[in-house]
C-alpha cells in the first residue's frame, strides 16, 4: 500500500509537469518508477501513462506545433531507435544511465551558463535520433529535445505542443517494439490503470499552471527537470549495480 501511494504520487507531480512544459513526465517519472518497478515495466509504464496524457492534449494545443520540426524530429528518430532497441536488449542499463546523467549535468550547467546554439537541420535530425535511442533504451525522450528547445530559446508554446506530438508518434512505436522484442505483463496495464485518475486530475491542474508560467519562470524549470534528473539517474545507476 505504502509502494502503491508512491507511485500514485509519483505519477501525479509527473503529469503535471507533463501539461505544463510538455516534457515533465517521462524526466521526473522514469528515475523514480525505476526505484519501484523492474526496469521494462517502469519504461512501458511511463511509456502508456505518457501515451494518454498526449493523446489527451494533443488536439487542443495541435495549433502551436512546428510541422516542419516535427517532421525531422520523427524522420530523425526511426534512425535512433534501432540503436535503442540495441542498447535495451544488451548493455548494461546501469551503466548507460550514469553516462546519461553525467551528459545530462553538465549540459544543465552550460544551459544555466547561457551557453546557447541556433538550429539547423542537422542538428533537428540529431536530436530526433537521440531522443528515438533514448526512448527504446530507458523511455526517457525528453531531456535531448528539452535541452534544444532551451539553447534554442524556443517559446513555451512551440516547445509543448511539438514535443507532445512527437511523443505520440515515438511512444506508440516504442511500446510496440518492446512488446514485440521482450513481451509486456498483464500486472504492467493494471499499474497503469491505477495511475490513470492521478493522471487526469494532473492534467488538469498542469493546463491551468500553464496559463502563469512565463518564458523566465519555464526556463528555470527546465534546469531544475534536467538537474534533478540527472542528479536521480546517478544515484539511482550507483545504487543498483
Amino acid at each position: 500500500m505504502e509502494n502503491l501511494l508512491i507511485y500514485i504520487c509519483i505519477i501525479f507531480v509527473a503529469s503535471i509537469l507533463q501539461t505544463s512544459t510538455g516534457f515533465g513526465f517521462s524526466i521526473m517519472a522514469t528515475p523514480f518508477l525505476l526505484m519501484l518497478f523492474k526496469p521494462q515495466e517502469a519504461i512501458q509504464i511511463n511509456i502508456i501513462l505518457s501515451l494518454i496524457i498526449s493523446s489527451a492534449l494533443i488536439m487542443k494545443i495541435k495549433k502551436d506545433i512546428d510541422k516542419n520540426l516535427l517532421k525531422k524530429l520523427v524522420l530523425g528518430s526511426i534512425a535512433g531507435i534501432p540503436f535503442g532497441g540495441l542498447i535495451y536488449l544488451s548493455i548494461d542499463i546501469s551503466t548507460f544511465k550514469i553516462i546519461i546523467s553525467i551528459i545530462l549535468l553538465l549540459l544543465t550547467l552550460m544551459l544555466i551558463f547561457n551557453v546557447r546554439f541556433k538550429t539547423t537541420t542537422a542538428r533537428d535530425y540529431i536530436v530526433g535520433g537521440i531522443s528515438g535511442l533514448l526512448t527504446i533504451s530507458i523511455g526517457m525522450p525528453g531531456p535531448p529535445l528539452l535541452i534544444y528547445f532551451a539553447g534554442t530559446k524556443t517559446v513555451k508554446e512551440k516547445t509543448r505542443a511539438t514535443t507532445l506530438a512527437f511523443y505520440l508518434f515515438i511512444y506508440f512505436i516504442s511500446l510496440v517494439s518492446q512488446m514485440l522484442f521482450t513481451g509486456t505483463d498483464l500486472s504492467i496495464w493494471r499499474s497503469s490503470l491505477y495511475a490513470i485518475p492521478a493522471v487526469f486530475i494532473g492534467l488538469i491542474i498542469g493546463q491551468v499552471l500553464f496559463k502563469h508560467l512565463n518564458q523566465k519562470v519555464f526556463g528555470v524549470f527546465t534546469y531544475i527537470l534536467l538537474g534533478c534528473t540527472g542528479t536521480f539517474l546517478l544515484i539511482d545507476s550507483i545504487l543498483s549495480r
